[in-house]
């Protein structure tokens, strides 16, 4: 199980809420999230659009954009290339956009996933040549193509790269020596030196500044319908790359999620029709888990061209039916990943990787585009940095998910050699390698890592320990001011500790929901719990004996000790809205 931490921040919490209008609850809320001055709360709770960062402040941005508008106003052939995941597909949707807005020419390439791999290769810079493309523009990807930037040179083909991923780098005797690709400019927020004052951007989040950038040197205004469909556009990016919500990220989706419940992009548009979700207030969420799997399920069995059609069409036939096409994929994606979950949980309960801090799995069957899912359901279960390796065109190839104290990316590095090729972030990477060196990978990896017993312990740091009579509809509604959530801003984390566990009450023939009747300050109250059922069997049986968990599930439980971590919600049920407290963590 989770540690559970109790955030312990003093202030004087009701000064705060008077000066800003807000509860004293909110306010410690956003003292917990690092947000402390009255300048901070106030962007905070009130930040938009003029929270974000200049574009000119981005390294490269520029020469990027002078040699950008050069090619368009001479009507040269431009060619974006962009990646296969959603920052990926969303990039190249704004950049098409944006550049035909201007004037410009450009049509577009996303690699397969399997036949080509990440990112901008050699292949595509030949196959540009060959199609008379006179200028690259990359986005998402590039900044680690050093062959490919070189034979663009040598072809004569001008290359522009926009990124944001790390920069690759090699340490000798403690100091880094930054590799980075020969091009006619280079954008990305992470490079050495850069002056960009929150370099935690998306893909997407890059391409609309270089979008903002050559309007505003061109001295035209930006339409107000191709503003906001960009915007919703980079918002979207920004939650389905799992960007941090903090800074300008976080009034950046703000103004997504507000202008795609209102106006939605038409792509957008059909989307959130055939997910059910029209009419509905769109949020993180709905992007995280709903729209944003559909998109990237393109790209993962088929091509990601299918869902660059859809989010670049403004014909709602045509989007219509590709909506459709995307959720079909991903009910088959779903399918793919839940067979391959399950071998890999078989292989770790059968002892195979006993003594691994670092799991390195080989699923043969796997299919490569799920392996980075699969990565992250097994970090979840286990709390271990995963990489799941399958079988690739060439040779094998994978995925990485790692936990909080282990950064990926340098442990990849610090065994470079192994690979082929490879990439990513602290906490996600990609990677390929030849067959008779998965030993090897796995072998360095796990006498390279100095994780301790402590760092498998996945910490739950807590907001409030509040009582259950405070959780109210008010409560609820107050929450929202906390809303987008996801990364580096998460939802309210409320535990109750000392709870007197009176019933279990499963519910439904697979029993996925069951009621627990808890007693909190001598009043009863009724939590509900997804998919927890079996665990809290598990749990009472283990810790009480079978005697005391048959009589809770008969509901004539005497109240053992139970503390949960709970969210206080509405449920909207046959056009009634009830308050419902669902369980997110037990002990």
């Amino acid at each position: 199980m989770a540690d559970w931490y109790l955030i312990r921040k003093s202030g004087d919490y009701a000064a705060i809420g008077r000066r800003h209008n807000i509860s004293p609850v909110i306010a410690r809320l956003l003292k917990n999230r690092g947000v402390e001055s009255d300048e901070d709360i106030e962007s905070y709770l009130h930040g938009g659009l003029e929270c974000l960062h200049a574009p000119e402040l981005l390294d490269g941005m520029d020469e990027c954009a002078e040699r950008l508008l050069a090619a368009i106003d001479k009507g040269r052939s431009i060619r974006v290339i962009g990646d296969y995941d959603i920052d990926g597909v969303t990039a190249t949707a704004i950049l098409l956009k944006g550049i035909r807005a201007l004037g410009g020419t450009a049509d577009a390439r996303i690699p397969h996933r399997v036949r080509d791999g990440y990112g901008m290769n050699c292949d595509m810079i030949r196959e540009a040549q060959a199609d008379g493309i006179d200028l690259i523009l990359t986005c998402d990807n590039g900044i680690s193509a050093r062959e490919e930037a070189h034979l663009a040179g040598e072809l004569g083909i001008e290359l522009l790269i926009t990124d944001h991923h790390e920069i690759p780098y090699e340490e000798t005797d403690g100091v880094r020596h930054y590799l980075l690709p020969e091009a006619a400019a280079l954008v990305d927020p992470h490079l050495p030196g850069s002056r960009y004052p929150f370099p935690g951007i998306c893909g997407g989040f890059v391409a609309f500044k270089l979008m903002q950038h050559c309007f505003a040197r061109k001295g035209i205004e930006m339409e107000t319908a191709l503003k906001e469909q960009l915007l919703q556009l980079a918002a979207f990016a920004t939650v389905g790359d799992i960007m941090e919500l903090k800074d300008e990220n976080r009034a950046l989706v703000k103004e997504g999620l507000k202008l795609m419940t209102l106006r939605p992009a038409p792509g957008l548009a059909e989307l959130i029709s055939v997910l059910g979700l029209a009419g509905k207030e769109i949020n993180s969420y709905h992007l995280g888990f709903m729209l944003g799997p559909c998109i990237n399920a393109s790209g993962r069995i088929d091509t990601a061209l299918r869902a660059l059609d859809l989010l670049i069409t403004d014909n709602r036939v045509e989007a219509m039916r590709i909506a459709g096409e995307l959720k079909e994929l991903n009910e088959n994606r779903k399918t793919m990943t839940e067979r391959a979950t399950g071998e890999a949980v078989a292989q770790i309960e059968r002892g195979e990787h006993d003594g691994c801090k670092v799991y390195v799995i080989f699923l043969r069957e796997c299919h490569e585009s799920i392996a980075g899912i699969v990565a992250g359901r097994i970090r979840e279960r286990f709390y271990h940095p995963t990489l799941i390796v399958t079988e690739g065109e060439e040779g094998l190839k994978g995925s990485a998910r790692s936990i909080e104290a282990y950064h990926m990316y340098d442990a990849m590095t610090e065994v470079a050699d192994v690979f082929t090729r490879f990439g990513g972030h602290s906490q996600a990477a990609g990677f390929s390698l030849e067959e008779g060196r998965l030993e090897e990978l796995r072998r360095r990896l796990n006498e390279n890592c100095r994780l301790t017993d402590a760092d498998f312990s996945e910490h739950i740091s807590i907001d409030l320990e509040l009582p259950m009579r405070y959780a109210t509809r008010e409560l609820v509604e107050e929450l929202k001011l906390l809303e987008p959530c996801g990364n580096g801003n998460s939802r309210a984390v409320i535990a109750r500790a000392g709870l007197k566990l009176k019933a279990i009450k499963p519910i439904g023939r697979e029993a996925k929901l069951c009621c627990l009747n808890v007693e909190d300050e001598g009043v009863t109250y009724e939590l509900k719990a997804f998919f927890k059922t079996d665990a809290i069997k598990e749990y009472i049986e283990g810790k009480y004996g079978n005697a005391v968990l048959n009589d809770l599930l008969e509901g004539r439980g005497d109240g053992v000790g139970f503390s949960v971590i709970y969210k206080p919600d509405l449920n909207e049920y046959n056009g009634r809205i009830n308050l419902q407290l669902v369980v997110e963590d037990f002990k």
